[in-house]
């Protein structure tokens, strides 16, 4: 298996629509390529696909592998990019060894595990039997893991390729659960005397809300309901409010549509406050830039004072970041939350999203109802929903000895050996299938869930070699070809 070959199948992937919940192309691109190659696929009704490559001769007792990637992407653009997700291709670059989407993601994540299961599948190398598994709509609940049928595959070691470090080896992961809170209103006729104005926070870097929720990044959201609260005691009406996007997603744009009795004073404050957001995240997020203008659209009422400042009090109240560092691994994030949206989908209805991630599923709980309790003070209708188990670590796993004997071999160095604090599917395969073996590996990403989101391809030569001398290791045949 060669990584040109990997990379190739990646960029045809890149021209096939695959947004979370909208995978039947991708599902049926999937279906073409075993069709080319004779190899056995199959479809459940969730819409996850098998595709076998059946063991050599001599090979039929050979440990099956289950190589496993999910096809849905996260589809983030930056405001004013012209692209449609269903039925635009990804448009790239390769820089400085880089393959970067610059405007939206790139789809690397998963879109690089599935290449890779696929170059896999299409190698001539004898090996034993090789299943690879490609679940839907990982992005937003992990769904086609939640629907799959236990007979749905036959092996006992799976190697999930959805990892996002090189020289990394994760034997663990986050559970996580979805927190949503609902404000309805009224409408009111806007104040006397008041004028409009539209404030926005925008080009945060965002990123992954379970990677990159340790890096101190912006959070638009958030930070724009700071700039309202500190507005309270001038009286000013609220008129819209949206930011952010997927609950996975640190949010990386935000804007109001407020109506204010003297603009010129608010003016002046918001960009004081741009001034003391940008020297706040210089390092972390250096990009972070305000606007305010008056193209606040066809608008004449507000949002009933009661909810609008109960609404802004529990925006800025609410938790966001990391609330524990693990006691057993250091470095790693335990329990974090996410104040990932608000949108107001509809007249009278305000919904806030969040995601809270932990290895503990008490520390998760408890996470999630902290968040209720902070919108539940406030008024809110709060709901919780796609929760999904965590993965502990077993440091004894076979599978494990022969990635570590592997990477040592190839690359005569250690890899690091870690769990992450991100939701992989692996937790529900464990609740599933209690005796299966299990890996997560890949090469390195970096931006994911964010426009921007990068792919290293010196990172993808060390990831192939690997999954290939591990899948040739397993059928008793490790060369470094």
């Amino acid at each position: 298996m060669k990584s040109e070959r990997v990379l190739e199948i990646f960029k045809e992937i890149t021209r096939v629509p695959r947004e979370s919940g909208h995978e039947e192309q991708i599902v049926a691109y999937l279906q073409r390529f075993a069709s080319s190659h004779s190899l056995q696929c199959k479809t459940d009704k969730a819409g996850n696909v098998l595709i076998v490559k059946e063991a050599a001769e001599g090979k039929e007792d050979v440990p099956v592998l289950v190589l496993q990637s999910h096809s849905d992407m996260v589809c983030e653009k930056n405001s004013g990019v012209e692209h449609d997700f269903s039925r635009d291709p990804i448009r790239y670059v390769i820089e400085d060894g880089w393959m970067i989407a610059k405007d939206t993601t790139l789809g690397a994540d998963c879109g690089i595990g599935m290449a890779a299961a696929l170059a896999a599948l299409e190698d001539t190398a004898p090996t034993g039997r090789i299943e690879s598994l490609f679940t839907v709509s990982e992005e937003t609940g992990l769904d086609g893991a939640n629907a799959l049928e236990p007979e749905f595959i036959s092996g006992k070691v799976l190697i999930n390729l959805d990892s996002e470090d090189e020289g990394e080896l994760f034997v663990g992961c986050a559970g996580g659960i979805d927190t949503t809170a609902e404000f309805y209103f009224k409408t009111k006729k806007l104040s006397p005397g008041t004028h409009l104005l539209k404030i926005q926070i925008f080009n945060g870097l965002g990123g992954h809300s379970g990677d990159d929720i340790d890096k101190g990044r912006c959070n638009a959201v958030q930070q724009l309901a700071r700039f309202l609260y500190g507005e309270l005691p001038y009286g000013i009406d609220l008129c819209s409010i949206g930011g952010g996007n997927k609950r996975n997603a640190i949010a990386r744009e935000a804007e109001a549509v407020i109506a204010v009795p003297d603009p010129e004073a608010t003016s002046s404050r918001f960009k004081t406050f741009g001034e003391v957001l940008r020297q706040e995240f210089a390092l972390s997020d250096p990009g972070i830039s305000v606007r305010l203008s008056d193209d606040t659209g066809n608008l004449h009422e507000a949002i009933e004072e009661s909810v609008a400042y109960a609404l802004i009090k529990s925006l800025f109240a609410a938790p966001h970041g990391v609330l524990a560092m693990s006691m057993d691994i250091p470095g790693l994030v335990e329990t974090s939350t996410n104040l990932a949206s608000v949108k107001m989908p509809s007249p009278g209805i305000i919904r806030i999203g969040t995601s809270q991630r932990s290895s503990v599923t008490s520390e998760r709980q408890s996470a999630a109802a902290k968040v209720e309790a902070c919108f539940a003070l406030a008024g809110a209708r709060v709901s919780h929903e796609s929760e999904y188990p965590g993965w502990k670590p077993d440091m004894d796993s076979e599978v494990l000895k022969v990635c570590r004997a592997s990477y040592r071999k190839l690359f005569s160095v250690e890899p690091v050996v870690r769990a992450i604090h991100a939701g992989l599917e692996c937790g529900l395969f464990l609740d599933k299938w209690p005796d299966l073996d299990m890996i997560s590996f890949g090469p390195t990403l970096r931006g994911v869930h964010a426009p921007g989101e990068r792919l290293d391809l010196k990172s993808l030569d060390k990831f192939v070699a690997l999954l290939d001398d591990v899948i040739m290791t397993y059928s008793g045949n490790s060369i470094k070809r």
